[in-house]
């Protein structure tokens, strides 16, 4: 049985320490956040006649931490009110509280002394079932453990969370020589589950794994820099997206993480290599310490690499020239390869294509990339069991599209081992090994289907497939297709379920998704148990095919517009009224007609990190694809039973979420504004959700599903209209909305209240459906619209017109 979690302090409240809390938090968990004892009043203090006895005083930096975590950016917490959570105290008056503990986490500064210190004080008081463990990004665990009992070292091993915690998915568990398996499995399957990870067992080792090879990455990258005579932003073109990386690339990445930051971790590198050859390749240039030593870091410090500068009202972005020190414009680095790889639509395919161009961008790419595939494969053994384990904390730690052992795979296994060898390499006698038993590449499947790679001793691990993990790709390519469109693919996922994929561009809704969508619906009436909404792009639906809708509007294709809505009337009406299950499973963004999908759906089983809204007043136009029905629904269903509450103020509230397009920051966050509603669960291990969604539908299969019926909706009518016009006409009159904006409001507003009707009266919902056509009708055609659709799609940004 899964061991069970429930209680954690958390030691240390700076940045890192009190991002963790608010992650365990978020996770459900109850937790103790300690930091020392200040040793003198502040002045506010000594003013309100505190003394250094009192607990305001003595629980300080804890509660700041607290307050600096309700109104961090990018959020910390799911909603403002998960602080309630976490409790604060403080290191001399707090440790026997950790008896309370199922887990305590020491996230002090990276000193060694002060951690042995700080463990010599806690030990005394962890429960024997406790665990310990300590968040370091490099330092031994062995050393830090020196010293204690037999029965601590057990219990106590690394974790290595990224930061920002909430969002990096990537967390590093690295057992000391004394910890019990059986604590770290357990812990693991914890981190996975109920805090939401992807775990990677590395192993003591400087740096452990990603920080290694991120930061051997971007050494190799300034070394070669150099060589060639690139500057700042040609080496950030060619190493973003088309070589399979963020587009922060390498310097923006520098500028976000801290150059302090990686400095510390290159220095610490560099005086732990053994070898002659690794210290020198963890070496940085002189002009990078020069900008340390005058503090330009990065955004932590207003400029680094990069710097923001106004001129005449606008905001431009310079870079540093590492010859003189000196920013000035950015230069647009220009490449045929980089044009082809770029338009390639997978990263193996651009990364391949990257590499064996003979162009300067071609060469250079190589250069980064050959260095840091060999210098990965020469210490693999070193830092982990298996390559799986390198491959996952680089695509989880780094963002990276692949990891280094997929990259190798990508460009050629083979040919690029006999590159290497005619370059002078020194190619790791394992790899050789693993070639010379008949291998043409790391990743291995077997005639039984069974994948296998390389792993300490010469051995080979096999990669055994979790059940919660569901990849709709795989099972695409397994051949579990039912039926494909351009737009989307209904795909079986076992047990009597299927599951819908959009994979459309952007995942945007169009008439090929919503064909699809209806013919699945009766598809799944007849030979399903039930229907699953689900995807495996990075986000769920940017929403409806704003490019298309402009174009048609441009063209004066109304009766086209009008044939499009009203199939997507009928399509989210039919998943609604389904006989069978219909449960969607949203994550990433969720927007706009993306959203309105899941609205129609009877449970949504959500990922943690679900960012829904109903966006379509950010372009001029609204919600009409059942969503504002939908939301006044929810609205109605929001007035507590068997109370005479008015339903005003529960419209106003849709009519808000609506009007100022709110997107929620979490998927708990969803739940509050009202997209998601109780009875729908929250995941926090987003790899499992397609697999939750389908047990969801099984559940409701084996329960006696019955699909709702139709009820006649309660309107407020033209007499709660007035009330909400007032408001608009008040923002309107203070010049806090312009005109256009007034005039979406009021289209809104008639929808939501039921239109020229009376307060009480009871309408259908495809009632309220003809409105949401008229009103999109209406304004799709106003120019001050068709402004911003444009505007939108050339920039990403709204326009206020």
């Amino acid at each position: 049985m899964a061991r069970t979690f429930q209680t954690a302090a958390v030691i240390g409240a700076g940045v890192m320490g009190a991002a963790i809390a608010a992650h365990l938090a978020n996770a459900g968990l109850r937790v103790w956040l300690l930091d020392v004892v200040p040793e003198e009043l502040t002045p506010e203090e000594a003013a309100q006649g505190l003394t250094i006895r009192s607990p305001q005083v003595r629980n300080r930096l804890a509660a700041r931490a607290l307050e600096r975590l309700r109104t961090a950016k990018p959020p910390a917490l799911f909603t403002p009110d998960t602080v309630r959570r976490i409790q604060v105290g403080n290191l001399a008056d707090d440790l026997p509280r950790l008896r309370e503990c199922d887990w305590v986490i020491e996230a002090v500064v990276e000193d060694l002394d002060v951690k042995r210190s700080l463990w010599e004080n806690v030990e005394p008081y962890l429960r024997p079932d406790a665990v310990a463990s300590t968040n370091t990004s490099g330092l031994s665990i062995r050393a830090i453990a020196e010293g204690r009992t037999a029965g601590f070292r057990q219990q106590f091993f690394g974790t290595h969370f990224f930061n920002p915690p909430r969002y990096m998915k990537l967390v590093e568990v690295i057992p000391g020589p004394d910890t019990n398996p059986e604590r770290i499995d357990e812990f693991c399957r914890f981190a996975e589950r109920v805090l939401g990870k992807g775990v990677v067992v590395a192993k003591d080792t400087p740096n452990f794994i990603a920080n290694r090879i991120g930061t051997y990455g971007v050494a190799v990258t300034l070394a070669e820099m150099e060589r060639f005579g690139f500057g700042i932003d040609d080496v950030d073109a060619i190493t973003g997206p088309v070589m399979g990386r963020p587009k922060s690339a390498t310097f923006r990445t520098l500028d976000m993480v801290g150059l302090d930051t990686f400095l510390h971790v290159a220095d610490h590198m560099a005086a732990a290599a053994s070898a002659a050859w690794e210290r020198q390749a963890f070496s940085v240039p002189a002009w990078v310490r020069q900008m340390a030593e005058r503090g330009w870091l990065g955004e932590k410090s207003g400029q680094g690499f990069y710097r923001r500068v106004q001129e005449a009202g606008s905001t431009d972005i310079q870079v540093i020239d590492p010859a003189t020190l000196t920013y000035g414009p950015r230069r647009k680095f220009r490449s045929p390869v980089m044009q082809a790889a770029a338009a390639a639509p997978a990263a193996a395919e651009r990364i391949r294509l990257l590499v064996q161009s003979p162009e300067d961008a071609g060469r250079f790419a190589w250069a980064v990339l050959k260095r840091v595939l060999l210098y990965t494969a020469h210490r693999q053994f070193e830092m982990a069991d298996d390559i799986q384990a390198v491959d996952r904390a680089m695509r989880w730690g780094f963002n990276w599209d692949l990891g280094p052992y997929e990259v190798w795979d990508a460009i050629g296994l083979v040919p690029s081992v006999e590159r290497m060898k005619l370059e002078g390499e020194d190619v790791p006698e394992w790899v050789l090994q693993w070639i010379a038993a008949g291998r043409t590449s790391f990743y291995v499947q077997d005639t039984g289907g069974i994948v296998c790679c390389p792993a300490v001793g010469g051995g080979r691990k096999v990669l055994e497939a979790r059940p919660e993990h569901i990849s709709l790709d795989s099972l695409k390519q397994a051949g579990c297709t039912v039926r494909s469109n351009p737009g989307a693919s209904l795909i079986d996922i076992g047990d009597g379920v299927a599951c819908l994929q959009f994979h459309s561009p952007k995942q945007a809704i169009g008439t090929d998704v919503l064909q699809m969508l209806a013919w699945a619906a009766d598809e799944a009436e007849v030979h399903w148990e039930g229907l699953v909404i689900a995807g495996d792009a990075p986000h769920f639906s940017v929403g409806a095919n704003l490019m298309l809708m402009l174009m048609e509007a441009e063209d004066g294709n109304w009766d086209e517009i009008d044939r499009t809505i009203r199939l997507f009337h009928q399509t989210v009406m039919r998943l609604k009224y389904l006989a069978k299950p219909v449960v969607a499973a949203p994550y990433g963004r969720v927007l706009g007609g993306g959203a309105e999908i899941c609205l129609s759906s009877h449970r949504m089983v959500a990922a943690a990190e679900t960012y829904m809204g109903l966006v379509e007043t950010g372009v001029g136009l609204i919600p009409a694809g059942g969503g504002t029905k939908e939301m006044l629904i929810r609205a109605v269903e929001s007035v507590p039973p068997g109370t005479a509450a008015r339903l005003d103020p529960f419209v106003q509230r849709a009519f808000e979420t609506i009007a100022l397009a709110k997107v929620s920051t979490s998927a708990a966050d969803a739940k509050q504004l009202g997209y998601l509603r109780a009875a729908d669960t929250i995941t926090m291990n987003a790899d499992e959700r397609v697999y939750r969604a389908k047990q969801m539908v099984l559940g409701m299969a084996r329960a006696g599903f019955r699909p709702p019926e139709e009820t006649p909706v309660p309107v407020i009518g033209e007499d709660g209209a007035a009330a909400l016009k007032v408001g608009v006409y008040l923002l309107r009159e203070s010049r806090r909305i312009t005109e256009h904006d007034a005039k979406i409001a009021h289209h809104l507003i008639r929808i939501l209240t039921g239109g020229s009707v009376p307060r009480g009266t009871l309408v259908s919902e495809r009632y309220l459906l003809d409105l949401e056509r008229e009103a999109f009708l209406s304004l799709v055609g106003e120019p001050k619209t068709q402004q911003r659709m444009r505007h939108m799609l050339a920039t990403g940004k709204p326009l206020r017109n």
